[in-house]
Order: C-alpha cells, then structure tokens, then sequence
C-alpha cells in the first residue's frame, strides 16, 4: 500500500485493536468472531485496525477493506518477545495480506541469538520496503528501532517488559519524548482505558494512538468496572 497515503489516513485518529486470544471469551479454536469488533470499529470510524493471527488478518480485512496492522502472538523457547518473533510470522502475515507488520522491537533475547537490528535488517533484505511497526517499551529502544529504518514506533510495551515502570495510565512521557525525537510517526498504545486519556495521549505529539481492550475485550471492561464498584463500598457485601 502506499505508505504516505496510509499515514495520511490515521495522522490524529485512533486505531482500534481487534484481538482476541487463547483462554479469552471471546476466543473460539473453531472460528473467529473478531470481525464483528471490527466491524463496529469501522461503523465507528476508525480508518485501520490492528489484529493478531492468520486468520484475524484475513478475516478483518474481508470485513472492513480497511488496512491492518497485523502481528501474531507466539511463544518460542529462548525468546522473551512474543510479538511476531521469526521470519515465519513475517511470511504468514504478508501472505495474508497485512498492509503492516508489527513485530517486538524491545532488547529482549531472542532464541536465535540475533539482535533486533538484525531481524529487521533480515526483514528488508528478504521483503523489501514492507511497513514495518515497532512494539518497544521505552525510549531507548524506540530510538534504536528508528535508526534501524522502521517505519512506525509504537509505545506498545511499556509497562510490559521486567524494566518498563508498571503504569495504571497511558505513559506519555514516552510518547512525547519519542514524537519530538524520531522522525517517523509515533503511535501512542498501552493502557489507554478512557476517551480523556484517549484525547491527553494524541496531545503529546504521537502521530496516532492505538486503543484495544477498554473497547474490545469485554472481560478486561467488566472486571474494570467491578473492581472499582468493589474498591468503592471498601469490601462491603
């Protein structure tokens, strides 16, 4: 797709994530019901969606005709990323159509023993000038991502690695830090639970924001509601 198009598309809007995994409810091994979400975000307004798995690529994007921010989720022995780990998840993604890949960008090790820079040196010389979208969890690996010629930095795991402070709240110092730094579009994600905190992230600088589960992942909601309906009353029954 054209890059400068698609950054056009979502520069100030909020991309709405659309995932669902094993041991979630509304996860099923047979089929997938993410294009319903999707299709809700898009009636919405959103201009792309971001998804995790084959088939939730395929399916969203006969859904919607949006373009997708693809990833899959998978753990590898050896690897403490999860997010698009090998070359593998690359290939299926593309396959399936991702008008992006977004992989982990963080400095975690990797069970093939390479860097970061060089599976995203790997990726170019293998696709070419693909988009590719970096998950990092703070400003350093941000920075490098950047230098590595990624095309989207995404504050995705902060709050995520063993390193990354635990935040209840978006973490904006990040975002603003890294939009005012790289020059690549900066996509606000992590922890964005309110349409205040929504309108607070676009307004440090970030290209874009990314919001999933405060829309699309009921469990996360209603749990959200009963413990501070639970906080509230002090325990009382």
């Amino acid at each position: 797709m054209d890059k400068n198009a698609f950054f056009d598309s979502i520069r100030g809007q909020m991309i709405i994530s659309c995932q669902a995994v094993k041991g979630e409810p509304l996860y099923e091994e047979e089929r997938s019901v993410m294009y319903l979400m999707a299709r809700a975000a898009k009636m919405a307004g959103t201009p792309a969606i971001r998804t995790s798995s084959i088939r939730d690529v395929e399916e969203i994007k006969a859904e919607t005709g949006l373009p997708v921010i693809g990833l899959v989720k998978i753990q590898y022995p050896g690897y403490e990323g999860y997010i698009t780990p090998t070359m593998k998840e690359v290939d299926d993604l593309l396959a399936a159509g991702s008008d992006v890949v977004a992989l982990d960008c963080t400095m975690r090790k990797r069970g093939d023993g390479k860097t970061v820079n060089q599976f995203i040196q790997e990726i170019r010389d293998r696709h070419g000038d693909i988009l590719l979208m970096a998950d990092i969890s703070n400003y350093e690996e941000g920075i490098n991502a950047w230098k590595c010629g990624v095309d989207i930095v995404g504050t995705t795991m902060s709050g995520y690695t063993d390193y990354t402070p635990r935040l209840d709240e978006p973490d904006y110092e990040l975002m603003r830090r890294l939009a005012a730094d790289v020059d690549v579009p900066v996509i606000g994600e992590g922890k964005i639970h309110t349409p205040e905190q929504a309108v607070k992230a676009l307004e440090t600088g970030v290209w874009s924001i990314v919001v999933g589960g405060a829309i699309t992942r009921p469990l996360e909601i209603a749990t959200r509601f009963m413990s501070a309906i639970e906080a509230a009353r002090g325990g009382r029954a």
